[in-house]
């Protein structure tokens, strides 16, 4: 499996990303370098890889999900993108606060740690749907892991299109989510602008 391994803080510095996106509350020293002016394309490829490193995707399926995107009935393509990005079920672990990363919440995933209604999925790219149960099986649920994990991400606000039952560690995916409700600072029409070309 390819893994994107940069370092984090310093790949949210060239970026021009705040840390919190990550799951990170540390700050960098380094201010973010200002100076040459990006081109148009530099600026595309820029919010390109913003989306791909804070939801952890690589290329081909980033790739992918943008033909998804492209190919859905309703909304526009950028938005698309972002709502299938924050469908996947890496990503739902890490905003119902049972991962204190979207990286954590991909290896807990793949240690077959999750149901999804009762079924053990251990694929992080798994897209949820309207209606799905997620939760950790009940064999690790009482696990020390999970316990620090709350104390940490329990005072985290989890999106209004989920709904979580930290006592149970599940959760319920209540609704699509809107683009109001990602709180992902990408300019998603310049992806779209970009593999538009």
């Amino acid at each position: 499996m390819a893994i994107d391994r940069s370092p984090v803080l310093k790949r949210c510095r060239s970026l021009g990303l705040d840390p919190v996106f990550m799951g990170i509350s540390k700050k960098s020293n380094r201010n973010a370098r200002t100076g040459k002016k990006q081109s148009e394309y530099g600026l595309q490829l820029k919010e390109k890889q913003k989306a791909k490193f804070i939801y952890g995707v690589l290329e081909k399926p980033f790739r992918n999900n943008f033909a998804r995107a492209q190919k859905m009935k309703f909304g526009t393509t950028g938005e698309n993108l972002m709502i299938l990005l924050e469908l996947r079920l890496d990503n739902v672990m890490y905003r119902l606060g049972y991962a204190r990363t979207r990286r954590e919440a991909r290896q807990i995933v793949d240690h077959k740690h999750v149901l999804v209604n009762g079924k053990q999925v251990n694929i992080p790219s798994y897209t949820v749907k309207v209606g799905d149960v997620i939760e950790i099986k009940e064999k690790h649920k009482s696990a020390q892991r999970y316990k620090d994990i709350l104390e940490m991400t329990d005072s985290k606000v989890v999106p209004a299109w989920l709904d979580a039952d930290h006592a149970n560690l599940s959760g319920t995916v209540k609704e699509i989510p809107t683009r109001e409700q990602i709180d992902v600072p990408v300019n998603e029409m310049l992806i779209v602008e970009l593999y538009s070309k």
